[in-house]
């Protein structure tokens, strides 16, 4: 590979790593005043109604930019141009047929998982969902036939386009939405404008989606000429379509797989939490939870089901948006890094394998344990000051983010090393563990709600053991089959240590101009501070060099000398 086409591949990934960073800060920001309007209960049947349309996305459409671009990319780079498209007309109708019959499942279904589910209201979100999973089909396909040119940049502004749009529409669409119903069904609140608001949410991503579509069907109609001229060589079409359909299966099958079993774990917990909980009686239901759920008030105006929904909400979008927005960040920067990771090994260089690991680890624990410490030291004014309408929940939210917060690091190891073992070869090795942890993860779920009185805290044991002990088996097989050999004082010890440190601090701050300040100017005062804290921590314990700092991707440009 010639040093121009490296360098080609490593601009082109570190723009689709920046443009999903944008994204997901994107998606952090909207979700603020989206989860405000919902309320609890309408965030509760959003979020639910994902769990399902994500298994149904995944079934359908999720692997299809991966297989596309892998398979088109190796028949362009032999210069077998038509069987290329041929191979990408194929995914399309594969794309079709699978959309649509995840579509007409939600879609006809609705009100069959709203039942399974004891989610009044459900169906709404559901069916206006439905669509979506078809038109993202298509559009993943479109995307992967981008990458397969080696063209991320179609990828990376549509990305970028469908969230705005989305941003938009669902916090318009959530409020026009829940306006009416309120006002046709005279509720201040309840499962009607609830889950009126929960379906307003849901047509963002359907619109977003397709204004990332109608772009690439643009895109595709600009670039016939250069089709044209791709076509006009005088390679043969030797591959018939049965052979290309199973390359495509062949494909997306362990993709599908690996994710399934992620989104399979999130709906599971909807699904178990919310039948065994409203098998128990009012007093039950609530022996977790603050003082405030014991008031007149509250048990007469309240069923047991909007309680169940409420606090899946709560689990769901608050605790969750938090908690994904560090991984999200480490994620993205280590993204850029990966793909050197997978060239490296390829070659056999497996020295520079080792740094190369080395170095993503640090980048993501530097970043994922400070986040983990800083949620849980300000948890009371980061739900305070960010979802003011959490009401008589604003207790149960901050102490989900205290005790969760930690599953920020685990999540961002096992993201991490999943990749690395993809990347190395051992493609099935993440896919066991994955299935090792669910099963485990099931059971903890089950049994914490049905026999104990921990409520939706039950939820945070099977939220955290998961990737924990993902991580824990990817670790090993890191160790054992690439041969690495973590550095647990420079990664772990040293960035656990400082970020200790820098939590009291931010606590102390926070705590002590509280009173004086108020929530909102002690938190930023607190944020300062443990940035501050934070930074010298790391030089006093030699954590992390300049010369690291300067190879970092995506911010190591800022301490590069000019």
């Amino acid at each position: 590979m010639s040093a121009q086409m490296k360098k080609s591949l490593a601009v082109q990934g570190s723009i689709l790593a920046i443009a999903g960073l944008i994204t997901k800060v994107i998606g952090f920001i909207y979700r603020i005043p989206m989860s405000n309007i919902l309320g609890n209960v309408g965030n509760g049947l959003y979020s639910v109604a994902f769990g399902i349309y994500n298994i149904a996305l995944t079934l359908s459409s999720y692997s299809m930019p991966l297989a596309v671009s892998k398979l088109m990319s190796a028949r362009l780079a032999k210069g077998q141009y038509k069987n290329a498209y041929r191979l990408f007309r194929c995914a399309l109708i594969f794309a079709i047929i699978t959309g649509t019959i995840a579509c007409c499942v939600l879609f006809f279904g609705a009100e069959v998982l709203a039942a399974l589910y004891e989610k009044q209201g459900l169906e709404w979100p559901l069916r206006v969902l439905a669509p979506t999973v078809f038109v993202v089909a298509l559009l993943g396909t479109c995307r992967g036939f981008f990458q397969g040119h080696r063209n991320m940049v179609p990828t990376a502004v549509s990305q970028v386009i469908e969230q705005i749009v989305n941003a938009i529409v669902s916090v318009a669409a959530a409020w026009f939405f829940a306006k009416i119903a309120t006002e046709r069904s005279g509720a201040v609140d309840g499962n009607v404008p609830a889950a009126a608001a929960a379906a307003g949410g849901t047509l963002g991503t359907f619109a977003g989606a397709f204004m990332a579509l109608l772009m690439f069907v643009i895109l595709s109609l600009g670039r016939q000429k250069a089709r044209k001229i791709e076509l006009s060589g005088e390679d043969l079409a030797d591959e018939d379509y049965a052979l290309l359909v199973k390359a495509i299966l062949l494909t997306v099958f362990p993709v599908i797989l690996s994710q399934t079993i992620y989104q399979i774990g999130y709906t599971l917990d909807d699904l178990f939490f919310g039948k065994l909980m409203v098998q128990k009686n009012f007093e039950d239901i609530v022996a977790a939870m603050p003082e405030a759920f014991h008031s007149k008030t509250f048990q007469k105006n309240t069923t047991c089901e909007n309680i169940v929904t409420s606090m899946q909400g709560v689990f769901n979008t608050q605790y969750n948006q938090m908690v994904n927005l560090p991984v999200a960040i480490a994620t993205a920067m280590a993204s850029a890094t990966l793909p050197s990771i997978v060239a490296s090994f390829a070659r056999g260089e497996i020295d520079r394998v080792k740094e190369k690991i080395s170095s993503v680890l640090k980048i993501n624990m530097l970043i994922a344990i400070p986040a983990a410490a800083g949620l849980a030291a300000l948890a009371e004014p980061v739900m305070g000051v960010l979802f003011p309408r959490l009401g008589e929940y604003m207790p149960v939210a901050v102490m989900l983010l205290r005790t969760g917060s930690v599953a920020v690091v685990f999540y961002a190891l096992s993201t991490l090393t999943t990749s690395i073992l993809q990347g190395s070869d051992r493609m099935r090795l993440p896919v066991i563990h994955s299935a090792i942890s669910l099963t485990i993860h099931v059971i903890l779920i089950a049994v914490c709600t049905r026999y104990t009185n921990l409520s939706v805290y039950g939820l945070i044991i099977g939220n955290v053991s998961f990737p924990l002990l993902v991580c824990t088996l990817n670790c090993r097989a890191v160790a054992k089959r690439v041969g690495y050999r973590f550095e647990w004082k420079n990664t772990f010890l040293k960035p656990a240590l400082a970020s200790v440190v820098m939590g009291v601090a931010a606590f102390a701050v926070y705590t002590i101009l509280r009173p004086v300040l108020g929530m909102f100017v002690a938190m930023i005062a607190a944020m300062a501070a443990a940035v501050a804290v934070y930074g010298g921590m790391l030089m006093v314990l030699k954590a992390v060099t300049v010369t690291e700092l300067r190879a970092m991707p995506l911010i190591g440009k800022f301490f590069r000398k000019k």
